[in-house]
């Protein structure tokens, strides 16, 4: 019999340790192969259940200036991201949607305020007197943060969103809204914060109690544009995705 080599010794060792090692499991080689999945992109599974890129990451086509032709420059994209660096008014998507669900991804400076309108019109002198208004906020840096009514998730000024759910300046919160018929939801970060009916006994309480009584639009569109607020402040949107519901 030959002696065994150092070279041989190792290779042993080297096979042994291989087939007592750990395994990944199916979950984390999925990872491994796939990766994050890239920012304002559609997967297959989502071009094939119907979604559509409102921003894709690189222009400002698909938005306008509120009443504008065009993206006012004050609306640039940095890093990918849709962004509010100087004055320029409130952002609209070229196209109108009546029944959708749409998702977005947004962060905000320190102190903050920036809102997510949905079926709004060029009726009035602001979308905000016609558009419902899904609140974005740095809760803890603005003094809108102190109000429930007010605070991040928020259905502006008529349904509370609960604390404890947004995330903090700088960092990237998820949203879903989902409007279909009258029934509108607001999800946050994965969590359902708004849920009302659009024209309901409830409904019309809080708007003839809010700041937007005596705006006979408010609400009452029955498709309109996705909008996004320039309220002063830098601001951030991406992954911006919608698809309409029947």
């Amino acid at each position: 019999m030959k002696p065994v080599t150092t070279i041989q010794l190792l290779a042993v060792c080297a096979a042994a340790a291989l087939m007592t090692a750990p395994r990944p499991s199916v979950a984390q080689q999925a990872g491994m192969a796939s990766g994050p999945a890239p920012l304002n992109t559609l997967t297959a599974a989502e071009r094939s259940a119907g979604w559509r890129l409102l921003f894709d990451g690189k222009t400002t086509a698909g938005w306008r200036g509120f009443k504008q032709d065009s993206a006012p420059p004050g609306w640039q994209v940095v890093d990918g991201a849709l962004t509010r660096v100087a004055s320029g008014g409130d952002l609209v998507s070229r196209a109108k949607f009546r029944n959708f669900e749409l998702t977005l991804e947004w962060n905000i400076a320190l102190g903050g305020n920036s809102g997510i309108f949905y079926r709004g019109s060029e009726d009035d002198d602001a979308i905000y007197w016609n558009a419902p208004e899904m609140q974005v906020l740095d809760d803890a840096g603005h003094v809108d943060g102190k109000s429930r009514l007010t605070s991040a998730g928020a259905a502006y000024d008529l349904y509370p969103s609960p604390a404890g759910v947004v995330k903090p300046a700088g960092e990237w919160n998820q949203v879903r809204i989902v409007v279909k018929g009258k029934h509108v939801e607001h999800w946050l970060n994965g969590v359902k914060v708004v849920e009302y009916e659009l024209g309901s006994p409830d409904w019309n309480a809080k708007v003839k109690a809010s700041k937007f009584a005596g705006h006979p639009h408010f609400g009452r569109n029955p498709t309109g544009y996705i909008g996004l607020q320039d309220h002063g402040d830098r601001v951030t949107y991406r992954n911006i995705k919608i698809r309409v519901l029947p």
